[in-house]
């Protein structure tokens, strides 16, 4: 097999390869930052890789993360 980008090789997994936009794109073409970058990574992936609750709640945490650094603490 010829690998022609490094989005053809995925460590551990097809949850992001086989998506029809993967998140890298989206994420580096609307300049996301860190968290939100984050955010749509464990939200594309959290029914496909079984990691399910734990990708929800890592959304959760950056989500706050977000809040926190953007507009103070609540």
């Amino acid at each position: 097999m010829t690998i022609k980008s490094a989005k053809d090789k995925q460590v551990k997994g097809h949850h992001y390869k086989d998506c029809k936009i993967q998140p890298i794109d989206y994420i580096v073409d609307n300049g996301l930052g860190w968290c939100e970058g984050n955010i749509v990574k464990y939200v594309t992936r959290h029914n496909k890789k079984g990691e399910g609750r734990k990708d929800i709640e890592k959304v959760i945490h950056y989500a706050e993360l977000l809040l926190e650094k953007h507009y103070g603490k609540h």
